[in-house]
């Protein structure tokens, strides 16, 4: 279960906030939510709502509504079908076995059903398939955005040997030599030419029209005041003030897009995960991993980086406890200056029963 830590982890860079602060709440009268209270300050338009709780006072963006993506502007119809077909197409492994959508499932956000997904001859990673919903917002790729485009990214899990194994000088000419795809890519591109970098661009063009599917938290913000029901409007106004998720889930895709270290690199340990320190060298970075979207959430799961959550429930448990706070267990990790320091956001959120209910019935509406 320990290689399991890391989706809802990242989930958790959302509720990073102290109870001390939470004060003068006017819809809460001693224990008890006046829910009808709670209804007029959200009977308003967004930018009247109830200001978000940012620990750490950092820079913030309003929630959004999802809008589908506006076709064939954005991407033009030929493009969008080669890089569809490229994407559920198995001939991208070296085994003819494993598609993208393997590992990022149309039903599940994006995301797998998997803490870590078996590729190429069964071989596993360390790390869980993010949903893909809403990435075109993201502005780095991968838990420890080492790719800052989906054209950069999209090769390396068709190159990971323990991924789809596919030698990418001879992708093209695999690809080229499948009926019907040298007219796929003279109509995507005028000519029929089969290279790397249009399949890269290709994939990415599709990715980006990957948008959330609508929910009923959609239809609350551009007005239906009734959309949510009276558990889920409480979520909604947690998430915003008391919980202080919005500390680093906020924006149209509910992410920040920063790096944070949520306790769970397992230092020393047997699934030892260092995140962004791979990619940066800086000590600073050491177990920190990139904010996800939380948008669709309640379908992606398991959660968290290493997938060690499978239920929103428990991820919603360790962040009110404030997330592991690990401690070296030897003299040798005392003076390592790499052992990982929590982020500095993260606090202990004094959460009741009811409380935790209610984000989770709205953790389930994005």
């Amino acid at each position: 279960m320990m290689h399991r830590a890391s989706k809802l982890f990242f989930l958790a860079a959302a509720c990073l906030c102290s109870a001390a602060a939470f004060s003068a709440e006017p819809c809460r009268q001693e224990a008890a939510w006046d829910v009808a209270c709670l209804r007029q300050r959200y009977a308003v338009p967004l930018k009247a709502w109830p200001a978000p709780r940012i620990e750490g006072g950092g820079e913030w963006r309003e929630m959004a509504a999802v809008n589908p993506p506006d076709l064939p502007k954005t991407v033009p119809y030929a493009l969008l079908r080669l890089g569809i077909r490229l994407f559920y197409d198995k001939a991208l492994s070296d085994s003819g076995e494993i598609a993208c959508a393997s590992c990022h499932r149309p039903d599940h956000a994006f995301a797998d059903t998997l803490p870590v997904t078996p590729g190429h001859a069964g071989r596993k990673g360390m790390r869980n398939a993010p949903a893909l919903v809403g990435v075109s917002h993201a502005t780095s790729l991968f838990w420890d955005g080492r790719s800052p485009t989906l054209e950069h990214q999209a090769l390396g899990p068709v190159a990971d040997p323990a991924e789809m194994a596919m030698a990418l000088d001879k992708l093209p000419g695999k690809l080229a030599a499948i009926a019907g795809y040298r007219e796929d890519f003279r109509r995507a591109y005028g000519d029929d030419a089969v290279t790397l970098p249009r399949i890269q661009s290709a994939l990415a063009a599709y990715e980006r029209t990957l948008v959330p599917t609508p929910t009923r938290f959609d239809a609350f913000l551009k007005g239906q005041a009734q959309a949510l029901d009276d558990k889920e409007l409480l979520g909604l106004h947690l998430f915003r003030t008391k919980a202080g998720c919005m500390t680093c889930h906020h924006g149209p895709a509910l992410s920040d897009n920063k790096f944070h270290n949520l306790g769970l690199t397992w230092f020393g340990r047997k699934y030892e995960d260092l995140g962004r320190y791979k990619v940066t060298g800086d000590v600073r970075d050491v177990g920190k991993f990139r904010t996800p979207t939380l948008r669709n959430v309640a379908q992606s799961g398991p959660w968290m980086h290493n997938g060690l959550f499978p239920a929103l429930r428990g991820i919603l448990n360790m962040y009110n406890a404030g997330m592991p706070r690990p401690k070296p267990v030897n003299e040798a990790q005392a003076v390592d200056p790499r052992f990982p320091v929590n982020s500095e956001l993260l606090k202990p959120l004094d959460l009741n029963e009811e409380e935790i209910r209610a984000l989770e019935a709205f953790l389930h509406v994005l």
